[in-house]
């Protein structure tokens, strides 16, 4: 996700590849980043971080604590902070960093292709303008939304974060279901992939509610309202919500520590 947020910003020129610095500690991932050339790269967190305007910190959590013991020797107040760790609350980057400006953020995979969303939150002591600027290099991804409430990220990561395993969950059922009816994967690949993205769109331009659109498709006594029958005696729909539920349980159990 780091190398995302990095190949946005290079490639829509918000940042020049000389004032990019990638700290990366193993050798193999270095060798592949000196071929890309995304900036400076280093192996070790050391005094020249200071010289920059914005820490990015894209780690695993339970790596954060080695990262933070070594960074905290670095930080300078006047720089911004900004994590797009799972789960690793903006109290905890402080106490851990001894820094007050902190931005936490939850972007989606989707954000590798510039179509991600990301929801993020921001410390009072980031001020306007730094929040403006980290906005616009978020927007790099795809598109942004500022919560006041940090605790709603745990909400965000179970919808959004994780939203396109359920949405690729969804999509491999119904090309395991054209397997089952006599297509090829492929064939049946590209029949589900291409009904996806098509309905996306009309969701996003068709002036009708959801219901409506599923109604239009469903026409009494056919193939569709047959499916539906099966997905709601099947509790379908319940069950994708507990699962949701379940994931923002889990991301606000891991917050927590």
């Amino acid at each position: 996700m780091g190398m995302a947020f990095a190949r946005a910003f290079l490639k829509f020129d918000l940042v020049k590849k000389e004032d990019f610095l990638l700290v990366e500690k193993s050798e193999d991932r270095m060798e592949s980043l000196n071929a890309f050339q995304p900036g400076v790269i280093t192996g070790v967190i050391g005094p020249q971080i200071s010289e920059y305007d914005l820490i990015i910190l894209s780690v695993k959590p339970q790596d954060f604590t080695s990262v933070s013991n070594a960074l905290r020797e670095v930080v300078k107040p006047n720089q911004v902070v900004l994590s797009i760790m799972a789960g690793v609350t903006i109290e905890i980057i402080q106490n851990s960093l001894d820094h007050k400006a902190v931005i936490r953020a939850m972007p989606n995979t989707p954000a590798m292709l510039g179509m991600g969303i990301t929801a993020y939150s921001a410390s009072p002591e980031v001020d306007i303008n730094q929040l403006r600027k980290i906005e616009n290099l978020i927007n790099a991804t795809g598109r942004s939304v500022f919560l006041e409430d940090e605790d709603q990220l745990n909400a965000v990561t179970a919808l959004s974060g994780s939203g396109p395993a359920y949405f690729f969950y969804v999509v491999k059922a119904m090309i395991e279901a054209g397997k089952q009816m006599g297509f090829e994967e492929s064939v049946a690949a590209l029949l589900v992939k291409q009904t996806m993205l098509g309905s996306f769109h009309l969701i996003n331009t068709a002036d009708k509610s959801l219901d409506e659109l599923i109604k239009a498709v469903a026409s009494k006594g056919g193939t569709t309202e047959a499916a539906l029958r099966q997905f709601e005696a099947g509790h379908l729909d319940e069950t994708l919500k507990n699962g949701i539920i379940a994931a923002q349980v889990r991301s606000t159990e891991l917050s927590k520590g």
